[in-house]
C-alpha cells in the first residue's frame, strides 16, 4: 500500500503529464491554481517564499529552472520551454513535489489535501493513488 506521500507524488506526476500535448500549459495551470488558493491564505509574499525555496531545491539538479514565480509564472514557462518535454515535465513535478512536501511540514496533510482539492479539483486529488486509464 502506497503512503500518502507516494500517492501525492504520483498524482502530481500524472497531472503534470496531462495533457501530453501541452505539458507547459498543464504545469502553469497547476501552479496558478495553487498560487490562487495559497495567496489568499498566506499572501503573495508567503507563496513566493515557499516557491523560491522549492525552486532552490529543484535547481540543485536542474540549474536552468527559473528562480522566481512571478504572478503569471512566465519565467517558469520560459525555462521549461527551453527543455525537451520529458525534462520539463520532470522539473515541474519535482518543483511541485518539493513545494507540497515543504508545505505539509508546515500545515499538515489534511489542510494540504484540502488546498490541493480547492486548487486542482476533487477529481485530481481523489484519484491520487490510482493508475491513469489508457
Amino acid at each position: 500500500m502506497a503512503t500518502n506521500e507516494e500517492q501525492r507524488h504520483r498524482m502530481i506526476e500524472r497531472l503534470v503529464g496531462r495533457p501530453a500535448a501541452a505539458p507547459l500549459d498543464a504545469c502553469v495551470a497547476l501552479w496558478q491554481g495553487l498560487a490562487a488558493q495559497l495567496s489568499a491564505i498566506i499572501g503573495q509574499g508567503g507563496f513566493d517564499s515557499l516557491y523560491n525555496r522549492s525552486a532552490h531545491l529543484a535547481r540543485q539538479t536542474r540549474p536552468w529552472l527559473a528562480p522566481s514565480a512571478g504572478r503569471d509564472f512566465s519565467a517558469l514557462r520560459d525555462s521549461l520551454a527551453q527543455q525537451d518535454a520529458q525534462q520539463a515535465g520532470e522539473a515541474c513535478s519535482a518543483l511541485l513535489i518539493f513545494f507540497t512536501d515543504t508545505l505539509i511540514l508546515l500545515i499538515g496533510e489534511l489542510l494540504m489535501t484540502s488546498i490541493l482539492r480547492a486548487a486542482w479539483g476533487d477529481d485530481a486529488v481523489n484519484t491520487a493513488g490510482k493508475e491513469p486509464q489508457p
